[in-house]
């Protein structure tokens, strides 16, 4: 499993204190709900370059260990 915590941060002062990925404004939860829309990982990688494949993976990994 991939170890989210070095890639999903959370900042009191950006989008009211949701987990985001790293320094970006992209949370985990908007990243959620693009793959629940059937966006693939290509498609969310093209639309927002500054994201990673391991990048989505991370927020995989955060919502398993948060539920």
């Amino acid at each position: 499993m991939i170890k989210y915590q070095d890639i999903i941060k959370r900042n009191p002062n950006k989008r009211f204190g949701k987990p985001c990925i790293r320094e970006t404004r992209i949370s985990v939860y908007d990243v959620l709900n693009w793959l629940a829309n059937e966006m693939s990982y290509q498609e969310i990688i093209s639309d927002y370059p500054e994201l990673t494949e391991k990048d989505i993976l991370a927020c995989l990994a955060y919502k398993s260990e948060i539920n």
